[in-house]
């Protein structure tokens, strides 16, 4: 199985931090070694950037030296997605690293998938299609193709998600489907199996990084304005207080924090 990284974020922030202990399960800490790949919607205001950097890389993410440069190469954002990738539909190839990225409504998406999907064929029939062939850019195809038909305008990220909801489960009967999701306006996840987030805010802590020898204070890295949150597969740090998303839990983060309409889901879930 492959393995998620997903930031949301009040004000630009870096992923330095999390993806230095994340890219280590790219084939150190861990097997997922078949690729790897983050996207940025950069941004340095308060408002989210629409532009994305897009990188991905069929070498190990423990061993790339673009994933080298990204430790020490702060780019800002409000929203980023990261995949590390352990192949089981498609073969090592760069066409089907994760993130995916697609146009729609005059704004970049950005997807990754961790999970297998079984006889998942759906019909494509609009401008949506795959390069590579994993069951996981199919998926997000479908996904765009099907927004697109079920909204005449621009929607809010609201009426957004109230769409997913009724479209996600109809993928995930085919399997596992943990997901992350940005238009850059928010992140959504979406949990089959495994998925857990962690909300940082002032006053930033002391963290100890499970995949790395290293000990930060958030303090030193953040102002008193900051407010984020981290999806992953796996909790990246031992000390603090990781949410474990339920199966079926579909969550959207928007200015660092849990949504009015994600809280609502939980509760409901609950």
């Amino acid at each position: 199985m492959c393995q998620l990284l997903g930031m949301n974020s009040h004000l630009p922030a870096s992923l330095t931090l999390s993806f230095t202990g994340f890219s280590r399960r790219g084939g150190g800490t861990d097997h997922h070694s078949d690729g790897w790949g983050i996207a940025f919607f950069e941004s340095d205001c308060a408002t989210p950037g629409k532009g994305i950097r897009h990188f991905v890389d069929k070498s190990s993410a423990a061993t790339s030296p673009i994933a080298q440069m990204l430790k020490s190469f702060p780019i800002k954002s409000h929203n980023v997605v990261a995949h590390v990738r352990k192949a089981t539909v498609g073969q090592v190839a760069l066409e089907n690293c994760h993130p995916f990225v697609r146009e729609l409504w005059g704004r970049n998406w950005v997807f990754a998938h961790n999970g297998d999907l079984k006889n998942y064929a759906p019909r494509l029939h609009g401008s949506f299609h795959p390069v590579g062939n994993t069951d996981s850019e199919l998926a997000f195809c479908w996904l765009m193709q099907e927004l697109a038909k079920s909204h005449a305008g621009v929607p809010s990220v609201v009426e957004l998600t109230r769409t997913l909801r009724e479209l996600v489960p109809v993928i995930a009967r085919h399997g596992t489907f943990n997901f992350l999701l940005s238009n850059g306006q928010a992140l959504w996840a979406h949990a089959t199996t495994k998925l857990h987030y962690v909300m940082r805010g002032h006053p930033f802590r002391l963290v100890h990084l499970k995949d790395e020898d290293l000990c930060v204070n958030l303090a030193d890295l953040n102002g008193p304005e900051d407010r984020l949150v981290i999806v992953v597969t796996e909790p990246l740090t031992t000390d603090e207080d990781w949410v474990t998303m339920a199966p079926g839990e579909l969550l959207v983060f928007v200015d660092g924090g849990l949504s009015d309409d994600g809280a609502t889901a939980q509760a409901q879930a609950a």
